[in-house]
Parts: C-alpha cells; sequence; structure tokens
C-alpha cells in the first residue's frame, strides 16, 4: 500500500518568494521575487494559487493569504551551496551539494579556451559573464560574418554557446556541447547549454531548441531509486538534461510554459502511477534574466488559469506539489538568479490541507514523495508526509 499512486512536481523556474537566510552572502540580500515582482505590479491576480494557499509564503501584493487554504503551504530553503538549476533540482531529488560548482566572473582561462577551439573547430567570441539575449544582439552579427561561436556565462556554474540555426546546424551545435561536456567534466562545470537563436541583426530571437548538458549527479537521487523500484519516471521540459537522462524513463521537450503544461496533461491521462516532473522555464528564461517584470507577471497569470485543468485531472491518490528551483527577482539590477527561499504548495485528492512551515531543505519535498510512492527513505530530507496524508489515501 502506499499514500500516493502519482506525484506530479512542477517546477515554476526562478518563482523564489524571498530572501534565503544567507542571501546577503550571494549578493541577494532583499530579493524577492513574487513579493516585489508584485508591488512592482501594482498587485498580481492569482485566483486559483491565492485559494491553494499561495499568499502565505511571502507578502504579496493582490494575493492575500487564505483563511482557508485548498492546499498544504509552506516554503523551502535551499541547503546546497549555489543558487544554480542544477543544485536545486537535484535538491529536490535527494541530493545536496557542499561544494560550489565552478564559476568564471572574469569569462574562461586559455586553457579551456584552447580546448574548446580545437574541440569545435570553431573561433570563439565573448567569453565574459552575460545575458543571453544581450550578448547575441552585441555579437550576432559577427557570428554570422566569421561563423566563430559565442561563449559566454552568467554567475552560475555554466558554459553558454551560442550559435545561428543558419550559420551551425543544431546537429553540429549540440556535438559541439556534448565534447564540451566532457572539457566541463574535469572542471566541475554544472551545466554546458546550447543556445540557439534565428533573425537578422537587431532582432535576433532564442528559440526553444536550447539543450543542456549537465553533471552527472554524484550519488543516486530519488529519481535513480524511483526507477530502481520500477516506478515509472516522466521528465517534461528540461528535467531529463539536469538529470542527464539518469532515472528518467521518458523525457518530453516542451517549448515554454505553454507547452509545458499542455504535455503535462497529456503525460498525466496515459500514467498510471510514479512520478511527474515538470520544470516550466519562461519565468526565467524569458522573463526573470530580462528584467521583463509584465512578462513575468503575465506568465503567473497562465499558470494560474491552468490550474483547474491540472486539478479535474488528478485522481484518487495523487498528490501535487508547485515549487522553484531558486529565485530571478526580474526586479533588481542583475540579470541572474537570486538565492531565495522557494514557495511549497501541494495539493490534490491525496493531500490534506496544512501549514508546512519554512522547511530546511528542499530535500524535503524528495523525502516526501519517496515516502508516498512507498520506496525506501532517502539519505538526506524530512518527510513531511503525515502531515498532509488523509487517513483513508492510501491505495494499491
Amino acid at each position: 500500500m502506499t499514500a500516493f499512486r502519482r506525484a506530479v512536481v512542477l517546477v515554476a523556474d526562478g518563482v523564489g518568494c524571498g530572501s534565503a537566510p544567507d542571501a546577503a552572502l550571494y549578493g541577494d540580500a532583499g530579493a524577492d521575487t513574487l513579493g516585489n515582482l508584485a508591488a512592482r505590479a501594482g498587485g498580481l491576480a492569482l485566483p486559483n494559487l491565492e485559494a491553494l494557499g499561495l499568499g502565505a509564503v511571502t507578502r504579496i501584493s493582490g494575493v492575500p493569504a487564505a483563511s482557508a487554504p485548498q492546499g498544504a503551504v509552506g516554503v523551502m530553503q535551499e541547503a546546497s551551496a549555489g543558487k544554480d538549476t542544477i543544485t536545486g533540482h537535484w535538491e529536490m531529488a535527494g541530493l545536496v551539494t557542499a561544494r560550489p560548482m565552478a564559476t568564471f566572473a572574469r569569462g574562461f582561462p586559455p586553457e579551456i579556451l584552447a580546448e574548446l577551439r580545437a574541440a569545435s573547430g570553431h573561433g570563439l567570441l565573448g567569453n565574459k559573464p552575460a545575458s543571453g539575449t544581450a550578448i547575441i544582439d552585441e555579437l550576432g552579427a559577427a557570428h554570422m560574418a566569421t561563423g566563430d561561436l559565442i561563449l559566454y556565462t552568467s554567475a552560475d556554474s555554466v558554459l553558454q554557446i551560442a550559435a545561428h540555426e543558419q550559420i551551425v546546424p543544431l546537429a553540429e551545435l549540440y556535438a559541439i556541447c556534448e565534447k564540451a561536456r566532457v572539457l566541463a567534466d574535469r572542471y566541475d562545470i554544472g551545466r554546458v547549454i546550447a543556445r540557439p537563436f534565428v533573425g537578422r541583426p537587431g532582432a535576433f530571437q532564442r528559440t526553444y531548441n536550447r539543450r543542456d548538458y549537465a553533471l552527472v549527479p554524484p550519488a543516486p537521487t530519488l529519481l535513480d531509486a524511483l526507477s530502481a523500484a520500477r516506478i515509472p519516471v516522466v521528465g517534461v521540459g528540461k528535467i531529463g538534461d539536469i538529470f542527464a537522462r539518469r532515472g528518467v524513463g521518458e523525457s518530453l521537450h516542451s517549448e515554454g510554459n505553454r507547452d509545458g503544461m499542455r504535455l503535462t496533461l497529456e503525460a498525466l491521462a496515459r500514467l498510471p502511477r510514479g512520478l511527474l516532473f515538470v520544470n516550466l522555464v519562461d519565468f526565467d528564461m524569458l522573463y526573470g534574466h530580462r528584467n521583463d517584470c509584465p512578462g513575468f507577471a503575465r506568465a503567473l497569470g497562465e499558470l494560474d488559469a491552468w490550474l483547474p485543468a491540472l486539478r479535474a485531472a488528478l485522481g484518487p491518490g495523487d498528490a501535487a506539489f508547485i515549487t522553484a528551483d531558486h529565485g530571478n527577482d526580474p526586479t533588481t539590477p542583475g540579470t541572474d538568479h537570486t538565492r531565495e527561499r522557494v514557495p511549497l504548495l501541494a495539493f490534490g485528492p491525496g493531500v490534506r490541507p496544512a501549514a508546512l512551515g519554512v522547511r530546511a531543505s528542499f530535500c524535503d519535498l524528495g523525502q516526501t514523495i519517496a515516502a508516498g510512492l512507498g520506496i525506501p527513505a532517502l539519505d538526506h530530507g524530512v518527510s513531511f508526509l503525515d502531515a498532509i496524508r488523509p487517513g483513508l489515501s492510501t491505495v494499491g
């Protein structure tokens, strides 16, 4: 007997809810993606998230704390070092990253540049921390004229390679990034990211043909444990990339939030049991990294409007969780991730409303899912299953 038939984890990428206790160490004191965005927008209208209890995670103008929330509500603090996509997702799956992955505030050193040129057969432009949209605006024309790749990084542990799809075909860009991944392993770089774009100078646009090539998790995760127990794991969006495909039985590539939400409902319709792990990337990629407050607010509204469809697709024993991997406060001067607490909303027929408080680690989510799906406890995290499980929720 298990408490959950299916668990759905929706990661609203970059949707933090207030500075973590150690935010100042990361230069992020005062960051609050939801709170600051709502204040800048003059209030948000998110009635479905409000009903679940979102207003309790931080002060959100227009989204008050519900007097009787329909979901279980809390916040999670990251125990891992860093504020990266990988560390956040890995920690949700029970893996704490104690040492920060390598970052390159002044660009990559000569030895990495030499190896990358040799492996790719191309010259390199850029080699500095930059916004992905800004650097293709700056160097896209030169790239098109020379064929040199645009290389850049950020405050996170990433090596990003941008190329125009008509200059460097996707298959070639992906092959280059696979070679760069081998190189990045030696330097403890979290992700190599292929960043294709299209258009003409002055009107370049990045595409959803992005691919992430992640460092292989150094220890087993929740996904490995579920797969070993023959419990299906389906990833939507960049989940498969983040875990280097390990433990993910089926990986569904998405083209933004709307497509990811569509794929989520389609996967639920044919998944009899197991874990559906979803990343909704647009909050981070399109809006947080571009300081686009109106776009960020619109995307939250689209998620909110879709929630009734998700809730209708959940059946007996199902539990859904909405959270985030880090913050990306679009009201701050910079365009990088922000070290924040993240929301924790749990709901569905397999969930009882409860106050979950401040969780000391994202691992608590993975531990709860492990317990709910009936596999042995993970090495890290404290389960909150007893707080949310209705007395008659177990399923065979």
